[in-house]
């Protein structure tokens, strides 16, 4: 970091890391609870916090205006599953509130299984797009990979979305012998319904009953396929996360590729992640963390914003995910689930 951007740091206080990146988007998880048991994301039998070790809404809020106050532009709500947390239209209704005041933007990731109960309040509140986690259009195969979820659900739950205005990107991990012959299908599909593609590689978080490397499939591969079908050409196009985003010119739409394994990305990391219970960490893929809820709970004046600094000066400059070797530990112990999405 030049002295120039240090100078300007301490001038707008915002948040910058010791690589000189600009922090500025916040994904903040309202719940490590979900509705679904992914088997890439969690076990069967997953074990959920108490609701005391739960940030309560108003701390939620408060965390949220700290942030804000510090530079932070753009949050997503995520989880385990958002929508589930009790009170939730609350909070979206409260830090919707926020947008022009501070925060350009307020956007949630969801597995679309309570979407259409909560569609209109997130368009009230302000929120213009959505992510929704979707990784097969076979029923059957969507309810092995979710362990039970249903596909008519989310899929009604997605055209809730479009009703109340929303934009929507679909999610989807791509997973070898699983559902690999179905991502050309679901980029048509998205492409017919008006919806961007991302698919994302499997990533090494948290114990789960399957090898993961069964399942990785290296997006490289992924795209050479395509293209030998499509035109794809790299598009300007961004949101604020790790997507890189691609024109389909037989289309008409947008495929965006995540690649934490085959491409590292973190050289533009602008993101830090604060779980349901108040840790920040600075990384999806370090177990570094600091306790912003002590601070929230009980802190003296100032204690937030030294947390915040300390964080900063704590950011890895990359992450350190690898999925090579069958049956090796995953890259970080806690499952997808308690970071947030």
């Amino acid at each position: 970091m030049t002295p120039e951007q240090k100078q300007r740091d301490r001038e707008d206080g915002g948040l910058a890391d010791s690589f000189g990146r600009r922090i500025s988007y916040l994904r903040l998880s309202v719940t490590d609870r979900c509705d679904f048991r992914c088997r890439y994301c969690m076990t069967e039998r997953m074990q959920f916090l108490p609701k005391r070790e739960i940030l309560t809404l108003e701390e939620l809020t408060g965390l949220a205006d700290a942030f804000i106050a510090r530079g932070i532009r753009r949050i997503r709500l995520t989880g385990g599953e958002p929508l589930v947390r009790k009170g939730i239209d609350t909070l979206i209704r409260t830090l919707g509130g926020r947008i022009g005041y501070g925060l350009d933007e307020l956007t949630m990731t969801t597995n679309g299984s309570q979407l259409r109960e909560h569609a209109a309040a997130l368009a009230e509140a302000g929120v213009r797009r959505i992510n929704v986690s979707l990784d097969s259009l076979d029923p059957d195969r969507f309810g092995f990979i979710t362990r039970g979820g249903e596909l008519a659900t989310v899929l009604d739950g997605i055209a809730a979305a479009r009703e109340a205005g929303l934009a929507v990107k679909i999610n989807m991990v791509a997973l070898k012998d699983l559902n690999e012959h179905e991502i050309e299908p679901m980029l048509r599909w998205c492409a017919s319904e008006g919806h961007d593609l991302t698919l994302i590689e499997t990533m090494p978080l948290g114990e789960i009953e399957d090898d993961r490397t069964d399942r990785y499939l290296p997006l490289d591969g992924v795209r050479r396929a395509l293209e030998a079908r499509y035109t794809l050409t790299p598009a300007d196009y961004r949101t604020g996360g790790p997507a890189r985003y691609l024109h389909v010119k037989e289309l008409g739409s947008r495929l965006g590729l995540i690649t934490p394994l085959t491409n590292n990305f973190c050289d533009g990391c602008n993101r830090v992640r604060v779980t349901a219970t108040g840790q920040i960490y600075m990384c999806l893929g370090h177990e570094d963390r600091l306790d912003l809820r002590k601070a929230l709970r009980e802190g003296p004046p100032g204690e937030f914003d030294r947390l915040l600094d300390k964080a900063m000066r704590m950011k890895p400059e990359r992450h350190s995910f690898r999925i090579d070797q069958p049956g090796a530990a995953p890259a970080v112990a806690r499952h997808m689930s308690v970071t947030g999405g």
